[in-house]
Order: C-alpha cells, then sequence, then structure tokens
C-alpha cells in the first residue's frame, strides 16, 4: 500500500497524469472518497496522461463516459446514483471490469463495498478500502484508491494494487 499526500487539485491530477501515462490495457481503478475529495480531479490527469484532450466531467447522470482519442480508451463510471449492488449488473456495468484500455470507478465502494485493509497501522487509523472483490466478478488488473480530505487543500491518497 503506498500514501500520497496532495497539496493541491493541481498536484492530484499530475498524479492521475503519470499512472495515465504507465497504465495498460485492462486496469480497473476503484476510487473512494467523499463528495469534493479529488475522485474526478484524479480522472482528469489520467486523461491527460493517456492524451485525450476532451473535458473530463463526473458522468453522474450518465453513469459512464467514454472518452477516445488518446493511447487507450478510458471509461469513467460513477456509481453516486446506484444503490444496490444489483442496479451494477442490470445497467450492464460488470462489462467494463475487463475493459480494452482504462476504466475509472468513483464511489467503487458502493459496488464492492469496504474493509479496513490489513497493515501495520492501528486499527483506528487505517484507511477504509474495498474489500476484495465478490468471486463472480473478473477483473483486469485492478487499482483500489482511497481519498480522505485532510484540508481544504490536502488529500490523503491511499492506494494499492491487490495480487500484483
Amino acid at each position: 500500500m503506498a500514501t500520497y499526500i496532495s497539496h493541491s487539485p493541481a498536484e492530484t491530477e499530475a498524479l492521475g497524469e503519470s499512472w495515465g501515462r504507465s497504465a495498460a490495457s485492462g486496469l480497473v481503478i476503484g476510487l473512494s472518497g467523499d463528495l469534493g475529495a479529488g475522485k474526478t480531479q484524479l480522472v482528469k490527469g489520467l486523461a491527460r496522461g493517456l492524451g485525450i484532450t476532451a473535458r473530463v466531467h463526473s458522468p453522474t447522470f450518465a453513469l459512464v463516459n467514454v472518452y477516445a482519442g488518446g493511447r487507450l480508451a478510458l471509461f469513467h463510471l460513477d456509481l453516486y446514483r446506484l444503490e444496490m449492488r444489483e442496479q451494477f449488473a442490470a445497467a450492464g456495468l460488470e462489462d467494463y471490469l475487463r475493459p480494452v484500455g482504462l476504466t475509472v470507478i468513483e464511489w467503487a465502494e458502493r459496488w464492492f463495498g469496504t474493509i479496513h485493509s490489513p497493515q501495520s497501522t492501528p486499527q483506528s487509523q487505517r484507511p477504509e478500502l474495498p474489500e476484495p472483490r465478490p468471486p463472480h466478478l473478473a477483473f483486469g488488473h485492478l487499482r483500489w484508491v482511497q481519498i480522505e480530505t485532510l484540508s481544504e487543500t490536502e488529500r490523503r491518497i491511499t492506494y494499492e494494487d491487490p495480487g500484483a
């Protein structure tokens, strides 16, 4: 597990951009964090790192935005408006878990749940990260990301690549 402290939206985007530059097809990134934590800022950086020039915005009402024209296609899902896991399957979202390109899922904990990831810090200080994937879902390479608001401009971005 790695932790990055971002001091501004531009730094959050820069982290996403670096991930986008090195991302391989099949990567699924699950994002978790409160409203305004910076999930979409990270996705903007990912798009820039992939070479996508389109304006990136949260697909809260559309559920999925697809961005092409870069090194890889970017599938941007926002699960904020969905409440039950059955809704994800009914919406055909499972298809995005093995992307030909890169999939980013905002509010991923709504689909996969949360647990405290085991690490050396006391349980009260552990960030909540989505639980291991349900056995019926097949993923490409998976990265879990938790964004915590520390102050008006600072964010703690904790991430891990289970099984990597």
